[in-house]
């Protein structure tokens, strides 16, 4: 069976730390199975492995990670960070958005959801000519709803 163990790396090197952990992994063939870097988990990796000899080689002594963080972890205590919540999703198609990653700060209108893949396709209301842009989900905020534009709320 294998165990899950965090890693303590640089903030903002994750994705190098976790170049050089796959590139340790392959070269020495180690009982590593995976290494990945969840999305909005800034300066940890997780890291499963046959046991923490093998984790702990895969990591020894690489620029950016600072080492291996107590015990191993269960996969319900870090479930949360890998698996979308589709069922949370409280977006709907008409529904005015803020960006909050790429084009940030910006506002959009949802013009199609996919709620299994986790994404939206947005139409920005900046832009002169309407361009759909695929996002995630969670990097767009609701900040109207299609209804209340109706009953006149938060007009511009």
């Amino acid at each position: 069976m294998s165990s899950i163990f965090i890693i303590k790396v640089t903030t903002n090197k994750e994705e190098s730390a976790l170049d050089l952990i796959s590139d340790r992994v392959k070269k020495k063939q180690l009982n590593v199975y995976s290494v990945l870097h969840p999305h909005g988990l800034r300066g940890y990796i997780i890291l499963e492995a046959e046991d923490r000899d093998s984790a702990e080689e895969a990591v020894f002594n690489l620029p950016y990670v600072k080492g291996i963080i107590g015990k191993t972890v269960e996969y319900a205590e870090i479930k949360n960070m890998l698996e979308p919540k589709v069922e949370d999703v409280n977006i709907a198609i008409g529904d005015i958005v803020e960006m909050l990653t790429q084009f940030k700060g910006e506002k959009a209108k949802v013009t199609r959801l996919d709620k299994q893949k986790g994404e939206a396709v947005v139409s920005l209301l900046g832009a002169s000519v309407p361009i759909p842009v695929t996002v995630k989900i969670d990097n767009i905020k609701v900040i109207r709803r299609e209804s209340s534009e109706e009953s006149g709320e938060n007009k511009d």
